[in-house]
């Protein structure tokens, strides 16, 4: 069964969304496990990771709680304050829950460029790799030369590139990116997610204008680095869960490739049981 590597609720009422408002249109509603179990079901996915989508210890209690009622949660990406003094006592904390398996700060949001580099961060960075937690990067391409930086201080610490590092397809920005990308591939173990990238490819999107990208991850991470995610529900933006599933089920063409892709390399990236 496939596991989805990336994938999100939240409830509105909770109030920690800062980027959810009501220009957010279809997605500024309540989304729960009621409403992809039948999409799991109809796509034969058989877990998930949930990912983080608040910047709040909060966000990371509300996520531990439904793992902990939904066997299909796998595993959850919580968040927690790297920069506070009480960093790594509160990771220790979170990761008493076995199914806390990694941690994200939304770098995507922070004006700092710098940030992840910053020296105060380290203890943070130290006790996820203690308590054996993945490192969800949510990073733009302005940021792989600091994350390659950061893996090399921290080379203990695993990490897991999100949505392709999110490639300007729009744009049709692709050399930069894929330079960067390949150099990082190269010089570091990192993993890569499958995910997030029809949401960054414009409204006139096609299926041919995601292929060159998608190519290149599997070019350089291969499939035993790549993880498939579907970014549900932000994704739903730009098409539908079976739809964005068949696309990469397509794309990737090789059937054990994408066996490894949807399957397998999720399993070793989060040390799921």
């Amino acid at each position: 069964m496939i596991v989805d590597a990336h994938q999100h609720f939240w409830r509105l009422d909770r109030g920690d969304y800062g980027w959810l408002t009501p220009e957010a249109g279809p997605i500024y509603r309540d989304f729960g496990p009621g409403d992809l179990r039948p999409l799991m079901g109809a796509n034969g996915v058989g877990g998930t990771i949930l990912v983080q989508a608040a910047p709040s210890t909060a966000e990371t209690a509300f996520l531990l709680d439904i793992a902990g009622r939904e066997a299909f949660v796998r595993g959850v990406v919580g968040w927690v304050d790297f920069e506070g003094p009480d960093a790594p006592a509160e990771i220790a904390r979170f990761a008493a829950d076995p199914k806390l398996v990694g941690l994200r700060p939304m770098i995507q949001d922070i004006a700092d460029d710098d940030w992840m580099l910053r020296p105060d961060l380290a203890p943070a960075f130290a006790a996820m790799v203690a308590q054996d937690l993945t490192f969800d990067a949510l990073v733009f391409p302005c940021h792989l030369g600091r994350l390659e930086t950061l893996i090399a201080r921290h080379p203990d610490l695993r990490v897991v590139i999100d949505h392709g590092a999110k490639p300007r397809i729009a744009e049709g920005a692709f050399d930069e990116w894929a330079g960067d990308m390949t150099r990082l591939a190269r010089e570091t173990p990192a993993f890569c997610k499958l995910s997030g990238l029809v949401t960054e490819a414009g409204e006139e999107w096609t299926p041919g204008d995601l292929a060159p990208y998608v190519a290149h991850l599997i070019e350089i991470f291969g499939p035993d680095r790549l993880l498939w995610g579907s970014d549900w529900p932000v994704a739903t933006l730009a098409c539908d869960y079976g739809t964005w599933l068949a696309i990469a089920r397509d794309l990737v063409g090789d059937a054990d490739a994408w066996d490894t892709i949807s399957q397998k390399t999720v399993t070793r990236a989060y040390r799921l049981s």
